[in-house]
């Protein structure tokens, strides 16, 4: 095993930009949601397109929040792809609905749009879509079916924060509500965080704010500004204390300012893996489709032959960290045990056969020619048995 430092999977990239930020919200005394948080929601708006953006602590808020604003609850189905983030399936749970997996898609991983037709029931209220990776799904014929059975549609964007679909930014689509992950490791970060995009505005944008700030008609920004009286606010029901602070948002206000440069290195960084790796009989490089433009949040391959364990413990030797993808919800304890106990049956072939294939390589926007020229070298000395 080779002495750390070891190249990572990610890194955030991070400078004195970011820094000033955070000592102005120091110098201001003012830490907690305010002026900021309300610009990056300004600009991440202008960004993406979108009408209205609710900035939150986390892409899993977002997802909760979505769900509820689309009233979903006890003993509704809610349709998601087997590979993803627990979060994904952990939101609809929250609303007492039943997360129902739809197979994945084998060259893109994402949903696969005929096992989600065949999937819908008279229970199903909602579906989720995962843009994995950073590759975004097939917009157009999932929207179709929602539309076709008057299903909810909330996006899961945390791993694609600048990725495009058809030209559009992701996050101004048209579905109900698109969520985004700020976290740490994401395509850009606040630490921990997340954005709620969506294209409605008026009253159900008023009650989602009012949700991220346990119930209260005025968060905090509010209650201070102008000739407003602090003590005059309402709670007009169960809330979550879900909301961002400024110096999060003072973090993003400068990696969004990033974001489209970081995205072009990730490009660069990945073409330079497909070049190298093209000829490699037993690895197979993640495609683009026509439609998509790809954030790149992870480059996932596909170690063929059945060696995807020795090939990750081969790049650990070689001082490269490596890691797989999202396992399939339902080969978790947790998920095999609740679908066993809802007597759900799950068919989800694709995702339990692709899975076992699937490795991360390092992929990050400050990754240094030396630290790419390791990995690729790392790979290419692989001998599969």
């Amino acid at each position: 095993m080779a002495e750390f430092p070891m190249i990572p999977i990610f890194k955030t990239s991070l400078g004195e930009e970011e820094l000033k930020e955070i000592k102005d919200s120091f110098d201001s005394h003012w830490v907690a949601l305010g002026p900021k948080t309300k610009k990056l929601e300004d600009n991440f708006k202008m960004y993406t397109g979108a009408r209205s953006a609710i900035s939150l602590n986390s892409c899993t808020a977002a997802l909760h929040l979505a769900l509820i604003a689309l009233n979903i609850t006890d003993g509704d189905e809610v349709l998601i792809p087997a590979i993803t983030f627990a979060s994904t399936s952990q939101a609809v749970l929250y609303c007492r609905a039943k997360p129902i997996l739809v197979d994945v898609e084998p060259e893109t991983l994402t949903m696969d749009v005929e096992d989600l037709r065949r999937k819908i029931t008279s229970k199903t209220k909602a579906i989720i879509p995962v843009h994995y990776g950073g590759h975004v799904c097939d917009m157009d014929k999932i929207l179709e079916i929602a539309r076709e059975h008057k299903l909810g549609v909330v996006e899961d964007a945390a791993n694609c924060a600048g990725a495009e679909y058809k030209g559009k930014k992701i996050g101004r689509l048209d579905s109900d509500f698109t969520c985004f992950s700020f976290e740490a490791k994401k395509n850009m970060t606040t630490g921990d965080g997340g954005m709620l995009t969506t294209n409605k505005e008026g009253e159900i944008v008023d009650r989602l704010r009012c949700l991220r700030w346990v119930g209260m008609d005025k968060d905090t920004l509010k209650r201070f500004s102008g000739d407003a009286k602090p003590w005059d606010y309402d709670i007009l029901g169960l809330g979550y204390k879900y909301n961002m602070n400024d110096i999060a948002a003072g973090i993003g206000l400068v990696q969004l300012k990033k974001l489209d440069a970081m995205n072009d290195k990730r490009r660069r960084i990945v073409e330079r893996y497909n070049e190298a790796f093209k000829n490699l009989p037993w690895l197979r490089t993640p495609i683009e489709k026509n439609y998509a433009k790809n954030a790149y949040w992870m480059y996932v391959v596909r170690v063929e032959n059945g060696d995807r364990d020795k090939f990750m413990e081969h790049l650990l030797r070689e001082g490269v960290s490596a890691n797989t993808s999202f396992k399939p919800l339902h080969l978790f304890t947790f998920y095999r045990e609740y679908y066993q106990r809802e007597e759900i049956k799950v068919e989800c072939p694709v995702a339990e056969q692709e899975w076992k294939k699937l490795a991360v390589l390092p992929l990050y926007p400050d990754m240094t020619i030396e630290e790419l020229s390791s990995v690729i070298e790392a790979v290419r000395k692989f001998k599969p048995e």
